[in-house]
């Protein structure tokens, strides 16, 4: 049996009940090296074969997940995250299908969590933001032109943006393209979770200088939007006493 395991955000304590249970059973580990704390690999079993994946073609992984599928034994593919964002694992899911070796995923926390965690913040605010737009900016990898930066930036919704770090400046001048005021808030947090984690709060204007400034190249996500540092917002319904809910009856002055 296969397992698609989110190792979570960075912190080796992150990872999810299940996730470490799975890990401590497995037989076989390819973890993503680049990205996947290592912590996590002392706890499996002496005698589990790793493989680092970040040195790895797809068909070296699924020859991997082959020499020990047959045999019965308890294999983890180790993404960082949650495995079903950025983590391709549909093309792996696919060739295990045609090879009737079953599988089954396992989530995890995502770095878009672990980094409003780190900033104190809430993306989904009343009367500010209710939604969440996780992308990126096209590069070697391509994005639908739908899906582009700037036809995102019109809705003025709070933008998750992974893997982007290095385009920037590209990020930036389709933010202000697309309708994102200069003073709109964003953020960089740096290998979220993790011990050596930056966060940067700062504007629109400013986000292409703030990174480049910070060093940072990679291992970052920006978050644009007025949750950044949300100062006004209208409190939820969900706790108001004049509110009824199926749990609750209101109160009545």
């Amino acid at each position: 049996m296969v397992y698609f395991i989110g190792a979570g955000p960075g912190a080796a304590d992150l990872i999810t009940v299940r996730g470490l249970s799975l890990l401590q059973k497995a037989d076989c580990v390819i973890y993503a090296g680049s990205l996947v704390n290592k912590e996590l690999l002392l706890n499996c079993k002496k005698e589990c074969a790793l493989y680092d994946s970040a040195k790895m073609t797809l068909e070296e992984v699924i020859d991997a997940i082959k020499k020990s599928s047959p045999e019965e034994k308890v294999v983890v593919r180790l993404h960082s995250g949650d495995p079903c964002i950025y983590g391709a694992i549909r093309e792996q899911m696919d060739i295990l299908d045609s090879c009737d070796i079953p599988y089954e995923s396992v989530p995890g926390v995502s770095s878009f969590c672990a980094a409003a965690a780190s900033l104190g913040i809430e993306y989904t605010l009343p009367d500010v933001s209710q939604s969440v737009i996780i992308t990126r900016v096209a590069g070697r990898t391509p994005v639908p032109e739908r899906e582009s930066i700037r036809s995102y930036a019109m809705h003025k919704s709070t933008m998750v943006v992974f893997l982007s770090t290095s385009l920037v400046e590209d990020l930036q001048r389709e933010l202000l393209a697309g309708g994102y005021s200069e003073d709109t808030p964003a953020a960089v947090v740096y290998k979220a979770s993790w011990k050596e984690e930056k966060k940067m709060v700062c504007t629109v204007a400013s986000l292409s200088k703030t990174v480049r400034d910070a060093g940072i190249k990679n291992s970052a996500l920006m978050i644009i939007g007025d949750c950044v540092t949300h100062k006004n917002y209208m409190k939820s319904k969900l706790y108001d006493e004049t509110f009824s809910t199926e749990f609750r009856m209101a109160k009545t002055k």
